[in-house]
């Protein structure tokens, strides 16, 4: 299985998804496109919080110097995002997770969004944060998917439980809650593989 993680905007918790998901299939780990954070970026971030001897991590297709959106790292740095150009890694493993940047529709150049790397065989997991405003993101993420005929696996969500959010969002768009990333004081190795064991089979019925 190879699962696209995606948003209803920035800084919604992607990343932790990302390892929570690598670590419950002990699957491959690729985020195609990073922008800015180069020494810490989300790839290192997987890399330390997946504990088992299976995962590999693949390079970026594109490492932007500038945390700002794909497009505009880009032009800072000279170049265009081709999206004809993002090859998929070949794997041996049986999994591979995909981590978007950013929201679903952020544009890595004048004309092609993160949707653009949502391939046919890919299954889109949206990671949905609590705030204010959310429930409307999360909506748009989804009806866009839906747009572009994509398969969605489910919902993660991530934050504190919110009955009344998370039941609306459920209910209008029939998906599943493959489960909820609680406000941690922290995260390692350890807080990872304890929400692995508790999404794998949810995961695995995708």
């Amino acid at each position: 299985m190879k699962f696209f993680i995606t948003g209803s905007s920035t800084d919604v918790g992607k990343t932790v998804a990302s390892a929570i998901v690598t670590q419950a299939l002990e699957a491959d780990y690729w985020k195609p496109v990073q922008a800015g954070d180069l020494t810490n970026s989300d790839s290192h971030k997987v890399a330390a919080y997946v504990s088992n001897a299976k995962t590999k991590i693949h390079p970026n297709s594109y490492a932007l110097n500038t945390p700002a959106s794909p497009h505009w790292s880009a032009e800072i740095d000279g170049v265009r995002i081709d999206v004809s150009k993002i090859a998929e890694p070949e794997i041996q493993n049986e999994h591979l997770v995909i981590e978007g940047a950013g929201g679903l529709l952020v544009p890595l150049n004048e004309s092609e969004t993160i949707a653009d790397l949502i391939r046919p065989d890919y299954q889109v997991i949206v990671v949905s944060r609590h705030y204010l405003g959310s429930i409307s993101h999360t909506l748009l993420t989804i009806e866009a998917l839906q747009n572009r005929e994509a398969r969605i696996a489910g919902i993660i969500f991530s934050g504190d439980e919110n009955p009344s959010t998370e039941k609306i969002i459920l209910e209008k768009t029939g998906l599943k809650m493959i489960g909820r990333i609680e406000t941690e004081p922290y995260f390692d190795k350890n807080v990872i593989a304890e929400y692995a064991d508790k999404f794998r089979e949810n995961l695995l019925k995708s």
